[in-house]
């Protein structure tokens, strides 16, 4: 049997095994345990790719009630509010109220075309990322400050597919999937109905592989720093399809024009700002499909023009053979990451512990929320980390800080996305599956 004739029967029977409610084939595994993907120097074996790839995905679900996650010794948790739709980031506002997206992917039609396209399109969807999107940002508000958000009503409506937010200078910046938009914001104020003015289109279309954006602004508020995800997993659609995507931008915002910041960085998210260093750091999910333990997600400091690998290569000189042509001069400039996240964990949250109020062991670091692998046998992710920090860089294995997200039936109750210190120093976690926010507590 030729190999395009296995290839074809091959996804034909995962087709229907998806729809019989399975959500795992392909024949290889981990040699690697998780933790050795972690670390300023991970380990990195040789690629193992197969004729078909790695698919081990836990089918969505949802918490029973009265069921939360498992939190870190010293800590507790509680459900902040619930009966959200697809909740994905979150940004505490000066009065303490708490803005939160409620998103999924829009309309993407030349994504993923073909038998391949169809069948991660059956798995994905049984990994809740088919639902329609809510195009929508809620607020919540805990008025008399029992850590429970007693209100919840939506704040901004009619957006596309929104992921990031940023507030600056009395203006409130979202990250549509196409645009950076504003609205003016006055503390306090429950609904916004202004029109949005446009500050800046992205690169979006009929592809738009990956669509969340993410945006933060900068100290005085003149600068924002915006994400965007490639347009493919290793450039397959091509290089034309990759202007200005795996990257950072840089947008003025008295011109509203933008500049390349950082590239190489295949699905950047969670930017946020390190206290020490005054440092930018983003958490960047790496390529897929050559085996369970490449390649690592990492967190790192951004620089000015900095370039780190994608698509060429992967932690510096590791190149991609996948990738035709090759540019050996782009490769010898590849900045190699300050710290991997372990392989397929898709790290999507960031922010660091300052102004957290969880004890000395979580007092000088980052919080990290893994969404949950796909691509790996056995899973990774699908919890919340932290990564110790001293002088502005990152130390040590990494901490679970929350955990459980996994049923005892192998089901997804939830996967975590964006995570945020709240006014009172406790850690929020949006649960995009569970449709919550977590609310994380140091223990009396």
């Amino acid at each position: 049997m030729s190999n395009l004739a296995k290839a074809v029967l091959g996804f034909v029977v995962v087709a229907a095994v998806a729809v019989g409610g399975y959500v795992a084939f392909g024949g290889e595994s981990a040699t690697l345990n998780a933790l050795e993907g972690y670390g300023p120097s991970p380990k990195l074996p040789p690629p193992n790719p197969t004729l078909l790839p790695t698919v081990n995905i836990a089918e969505a679900s949802s918490w029973k009630a009265g069921e939360t996650p498992i939190a870190a010794e010293g800590l507790a948790v509680a459900e902040f509010a619930g009966g959200l739709d697809h909740p994905r980031t979150l940004l505490i506002l000066p009065n303490g109220d708490v803005l939160v997206t409620e998103t999924n992917a829009p309309p993407k039609p030349d994504d993923g075309k073909g038998l391949k396209g169809f069948v991660m399109g059956l798995v994905m969807g049984k990994a809740g990322a088919a639902a329609p999107t809510a195009n929508r940002i809620s607020i919540l508000r805990d008025a008399d400050g029992d850590g429970v958000a007693e209100l919840r009503q939506p704040f901004i409506e009619n957006l596309n597919s929104p992921f990031g937010m940023t507030l600056s200078n009395g203006k409130l910046y979202v990250a549509n999937t196409d645009g950076i938009v504003s609205f003016p914001y006055k503390d306090g104020e429950l609904k916004i109905t202004v029109a949005p003015e446009k500050i800046v289109d992205l690169p979006a279309g009929t592809i738009n592989h990956h669509w969340t954006k993410d945006v933060i602004a900068n100290k005085d508020g003149t600068k924002l720093y915006v994400t965007v995800g490639s347009n493919s997993n290793v450039a397959e659609n091509g290089m034309n399809a990759e202007l200005n995507r795996a990257a950072i931008l840089e947008v003025d915002i008295a011109t509203k024009q933008s500049r390349l910041f950082a590239s190489g960085l295949r699905n950047p998210n969670g930017l946020s700002w390190q206290p020490e260093s005054g440092a930018l750091w983003v958490a960047v999910n790496e390529r897929d499909e050559i085996g369970s333990d490449l390649v690592p997600d990492y967190m790192t400091s951004v620089k000015d023009g900095g370039f780190y690998g994608w698509p060429y290569s992967y932690y510096g000189s590791h190149v991609d053979t996948r990738v035709k042509p090759q540019n050996p001069d782009l490769v010898a400039k590849a900045i190699v990451p300050d710290y991997a996240l372990g392989p397929h964990t898709a790290s999507l949250g960031l922010t660091f512990s300052k102004n957290a109020d969880l004890g000395a062991a979580f007092s000088n670091g980052a919080f990290v929320g893994q969404h949950g692998s796909w691509n790996r046998k056995p899973r990774s992710g699908y919890k919340v980390i932290y990564v110790p920090f001293i002088a502005g860089k990152p130390v040590g294995p990494p901490v679970d800080v929350l955990t459980g997200f996994i049923s005892a039936e192998d089901k997804a109750q939830g996967r975590p996305v964006g995570v945020a210190i709240d006014s009172k120093g406790a850690l929020l976690v949006a649960d995009d599956v569970g449709n919550k926010v977590w609310r994380v507590t140091r223990q009396p």
